[in-house]
């Protein structure tokens, strides 16, 4: 798999490693963390997300990047290019650890991984498939510069609920002056 790392001022982005399984099943264990994101989950679909993550970088050249803070070195989320079967588009897509979250993180990973979607992987638009009650997803959207485009539900099982697609082109993520 090649392996791929992306950096901003506080964190890097890259490609997931089998020895983060542990930091990975915890975000999965977080009733605080996973309250948007499918609901707990246990040790097991934790290692099937992250393989699930691994298998999509090594067939589709893509998917979210795990997010590791400089500062400590801990592994505090993952965010990036997501895209499965039946999705509503293409998606830069996030979740952090409670613990890294309300410090910009997930605006600062997101825009690093936008610029790298749009730069490496030639997507025309980026959206960001977001619960309508998930009111701290919407406020990086909107300091992302993405607008609410329509609603959509996500394929089976996670079809319940119809989400808000926030979005924008690459045109318009490009004309921002002063992005993030």
């Amino acid at each position: 798999m090649t392996e791929v790392e992306l950096h901003s001022e506080r964190l890097l982005l890259r490609t997931p490693r089998l020895d983060e399984l542990d930091a990975w099943a915890a975000f999965a264990a977080d009733p605080q963390t996973m309250q948007f994101l499918g609901g707990v989950q246990g040790r097991s679909a934790a290692w099937r997300a992250l393989m699930c993550m691994a298998g999509s970088w090594q067939l589709q050249g893509f998917a979210m990047f795990s997010v590791i803070e400089k500062a400590s070195g801990r592994w505090i989320g993952r965010i990036g290019p997501w895209m499965p079967a039946e999705w509503p588009g293409t998606e830069v897509g996030w979740g952090l650890c409670a613990a890294a979250q309300g410090k910009g993180y997930a605006v600062e990973a997101a825009a690093v991984a936008i610029d790298w979607a749009f730069d490496n992987l030639g997507w025309t638009e980026v959206i960001h498939c977001i619960d309508p009650d998930n009111l701290a997803s919407r406020r990086v959207a909107e300091r992302l510069g993405s607008r609410l485009l329509r609603q959509a539900n996500l394929p089976a099982p996670y079809d319940a609920k119809p989400l808000d697609i926030w979005g924008q082109t690459r045109e318009e993520w490009h004309s921002r002056t002063g992005r993030v």
